[in-house]
């Protein structure tokens, strides 16, 4: 093997000079592939898609488990110009239909677990095909298996090769997904992975050492990117299945886990085992963790760094693009930042007329990517228009750049509350309610007030331990009272045995909003 630090990284480019290096050393299924096999089974896929009359600029769309076969039909459809379009499984049958319909996916890949989902689907998908297990008796029609699929394509590179990218749906927190895409690269797929590898690098993922570990769903675009990031850098992945907190601390051990990205609700459910669980496992070996996706509260950041080292690494962004990075140490010297701009980013503090605001104050959250690269929604020239500001968009937050240009997300603008015409933001009181033993989850939200227009309400999830009760209820309002100006203390709380989250860990508050504001005539 050469040199740790060779230059030629990349998939394509590790999977020729090393082979034999591990690519996939853990999955749910049991498959473990090294390179050279991982980029021929990616092949094959590649090369059936093309056989079947897949053109450069086609969406494949994949309903597919946290596993190998995911990472391999991502790897095929971008080696030939293909978008791929990852589906969160945990989706309804109705969901898939309308994304399906909106994408114009020409070919869809289904593992058997979620078939009976996808009995409606666009005539458009006319390549359908089982993944990941014999077709069942029952199987919508129009699928045909994986080994027919494959049958008699080869293993090898495809002839013309070029770089695809995604089409990315957002999370849907606020209603209907959007389909996010960008220009594709006209690069050599070698040399557009090779580049990426950049990505990893920048989080300080180290060439051929240590392992990746995949804890999150791996449809969530912040898992793709840094699970990629990692192949391409070197570092096999370690690929679990539904997240489980002891079971991830065990992997981490057990293979000696030196990077991985997660989403802060899985800090909080390993925060909660108990200490002889937490102390069971040696998480020596973890260098780089990253997070985003959702605000990791100010606490929780503190806790996991002060259990896991100075390894937390945040960035910030949305599905439309990245912003910042944060590294641990410049965390530490200022928490709760989300870090400085990534290099060819500029971030921008907008007044609602698009003047730039002066450092501390709270504004709009603008993203520029100096190249002029941007994005647009599929089929949706109007709201591409709405979220732009020249090259600069916004994806809704709100917040501050610091004398140092250090960012500063205060909350999204849509959750943000007005109360007798004072703006509050609910991240600060779930972040104060979130530390209370009692509470396993929250959700602050503006509920009508005849007097005030809006008023404060936390919405909770106890932990197991704990009742509900308007005694609970009152210790909780009381708790943030102790803690904050009390116009940012709830004025009532609820109680829900499961607060709405997606699996990247967003509460979707619209949910939750619906139900008290319908009552008042109008519904946000």
């Amino acid at each position: 093997m050469r040199h740790p630090w060779d230059r030629r990284l990349g998939v394509w480019w590790i999977a020729e000079d090393h082979p034999d290096a591990p690519a996939i050393v853990e999955s749910p299924s049991g498959r473990t592939l090294s390179y050279g096999q991982l980029a021929a089974a990616a092949h094959r896929v590649a090369n059936a898609l093309r056989a079947n009359g897949l053109r450069v600029g086609d969406t494949v769309a994949y309903a597919l488990p946290n596993d190998v076969d995911a990472v391999v039909w991502q790897l095929a459809t971008t080696e030939i110009g293909l978008r791929y379009l990852t589906l969160n499984t945990a989706l309804s049958a109705d969901e898939f239909a309308a994304i399906l319909d909106h994408s114009g996916a020409v070919a869809l890949a289904v593992h058997p677990d979620y078939l009976e989902r996808f009995h409606r689907v666009p005539a458009e998908a006319r390549l359908r095909v089982v993944v990941g297990g014999p077709v069942p008796p029952d199987c919508p029609p129009g699928f045909i298996g994986e080994d027919r699929f494959l049958a008699g394509h080869p293993a090898t590179p495809p002839p013309d090769r070029t770089q695809g990218d995604a089409i990315r749906y957002s999370s849907g927190t606020t209603g209907k997904p959007k389909g996010i895409v960008r220009p594709l690269d006209a690069r050599d797929p070698g040399e557009a992975l090779n580049a990426q590898a950049v990505f990893g690098r920048a989080f300080d993922f180290r060439p051929f050492e240590g392992v990746h570990l995949v804890s999150t769903g791996m449809h969530h675009a912040g898992c793709q990117s840094f699970y990629l990031g990692a192949l391409n850098v070197g570092q096999p992945l370690a690929i679990l299945g539904k997240f489980d907190a002891e079971q991830t601390l065990a992997a981490i051990e057990r293979h000696k886990v030196t990077t991985a990205y997660m989403v802060p609700t899985q800090f909080v459910r390993m925060l909660k085992l108990p200490e002889p669980i937490r102390t069971k496992y040696d998480l020596s070996s973890l260098h780089s963790v990253v997070h985003s996706a959702a605000p990791c509260p100010l606490q929780v950041k503190k806790d996991m760094m002060a259990w896991w080292g100075p390894v937390l690494w945040e960035t910030y962004g949305g599905t439309e693009g990245p912003a910042t990075i944060a590294k641990p140490h410049r965390w530490l010297e200022k928490p709760g930042t989300v870090g400085r701009p990534i290099r060819g980013v500029r971030v921008r503090i907008l007044d609602d007329d698009g003047n730039d605001l002066p450092p501390n104050e709270i504004g709009n959250v603008y993203i520029e990517r100096l190249d002029g690269q941007s994005f647009e929604y599929r089929n949706d020239t109007e709201l591409t228009r709405s979220v732009h500001r020249g090259n600069a968009f916004t994806i809704g937050d709100v917040g501050y750049l610091d004398d140092d240009g250090y960012l500063f997300i205060c909350d999204r603008a849509k959750d943000m509350i007005i109360s007798g015409g004072v703006n509050i933001y609910p991240a600060e009181v779930e972040g104060v309610l979130a530390e209370h033993p009692a509470v396993g989850d929250v959700a602050v939200i503006g509920v009508p007030d005849p007097e005030w227009g809006e008023q404060v309400k936390a919405v909770v999830e106890l932990v197991a331990e704990a009742t509900p009760s308007p005694e609970l209820a009152d210790e909780l309002i009381a708790y943030c009272r102790s803690r904050l100006a009390g116009f940012k203390c709830p004025r009532s709380v609820d109680f829900s045995a499961k607060l709405p989250r997606n699996e990247a860990g967003k509460l979707i508050k619209r949910r939750l909003r619906d139900a008290y504001w319908a009552e008042a005539g109008r519904r946000v």
